[in-house]
């Protein structure tokens, strides 16, 4: 079975590609030189997130031709010794590569650390498409060049929304490539907040200009938490910023709180999320990500699989969804009367 959104029907059924090239269009020809510029475009579809104890099925070739792509966070491989780069490399010329990462403290007050972006620019030109995005924690990870191996709230306050954006465009810059934000679980609201969780989000992407690789198992889980209505948070964000999808299944620690764990199968709620939003917006990469407790290969597989079908479900409800519009649109231009310039529907 097949994961892999075929590329001419994207190109055909997806009105939204146009302004998923035009991302890497702005930044593309400063990577022409080096010696993966010509992988492929991040396909739409279900990927998997590469853990160690994955490789030696995936490198045995039990996942070919059974997800779109693998996601890698390139803080775990940067300084990486020994045979494991050369494996990766490997995997990265057989699999289109997404790159997400864990330390770069977007909500930080710390200025940027040149040597990391430098590394990080390093690997993102070595196993990245030309101007494919890079994403990144809407968080910040420490203080005082202390690492909290954490991904902590910051405050929903305009001052924060403006440091935050700020940054990000400072990252793009520095990276010569798309930024997309994501959003975090959290288990308490750090400081007064003068917006809610989807405003402030809203005022990053739009301050930035960048995209959003949108967790809904983060917004089921915060939702869980803190009693908001999921479907209420996604329809006060803008949907069209949203690049990639991440999916994942949380534990419960106790009667009154779930943990974002990525240590479980992911939950019918978060699957119906993720189908609500794919059916809105078109095809996407989705990620399926496990981190705790990780099961034989073939297991994530059979999970992918189950995740594939109900994604491929919304797409073709995404698809009539699109024909409807252009044929209402067709149709008010043969009523169009004679002489008239524009009908709108």
């Amino acid at each position: 079975m097949f994961l892999v959104s075929d590329a001419s029907t994207r190109r055909v059924i997806d009105p939204t590609a146009a302004a998923l090239a035009a991302d890497g269009d702005r930044f593309r020809g400063s990577v022409a030189g080096i010696s993966m510029a010509s992988r492929p475009p991040l396909p739409s579809g279900i990927g998997l997130g590469l853990r160690v104890k994955l490789l030696p099925a995936i490198e045995r070739g039990e996942a070919d031709g059974q997800i779109a792509f693998l996601e890698v966070s390139p803080e775990n491989h940067i300084h990486r010794r020994g045979g494991l780069p050369t494996r990766f490399a490997r995997l990265a010329e057989r699999f289109a590569i997404s790159t997400h990462g864990l330390t770069m403290s977007l909500g930080g007050h710390e200025p940027f650390d040149p040597e990391y972006f430098a590394e990080l620019k390093d690997f993102l030109d070595r196993y990245s498409a030309p101007g494919q995005w890079h994403s990144d924690h809407l968080c910040f990870g420490g203080v005082d060049g202390r690492a909290f191996h954490d991904l902590l709230p910051v405050p929903f306050t305009e001052a924060c929304a403006r440091r935050v954006a700020a940054r990000v465009r400072e990252a793009q810059d520095r990276l010569e490539r798309p930024m997309l934000v994501e959003n975090i679980s959290y288990y308490l609201e750090l400081g007064a907040s003068e917006f809610d969780e989807p405003e402030f989000i809203t005022q990053v992407l739009e301050r930035a200009d960048c995209g959003l690789l949108l967790d809904v198992n983060n917004i089921h889980v915060n939702a869980l938490n803190h009693g908001v209505d999921p479907y209420d948070w996604l329809a006060r964000v803008p949907l069209e910023r949203v690049r990639q999808l991440h999916v994942a299944g949380p534990d419960r620690w106790d009667e009154t709180l779930w943990v974002d764990t990525h240590g479980s199968p992911v939950r019918a709620e978060v699957k119906d999320l993720m189908a609500w939003v794919i059916e809105r917006i078109g095809p996407r990469p989705v990620l399926l990500e496990r981190d705790k407790n990780i099961p034989p290969l073939a297991e994530l597989l059979a999970e992918a699989r189950s995740l594939d079908a109900v994604y491929q479900l919304a797409v073709e409800r995404w698809r009539a969804r699109v024909n409807d519009v252009e044929g209402a649109r067709a149709g008010a231009r043969v009523r169009a009367p004679e002489g008239s310039v524009h009908a709108h529907v």
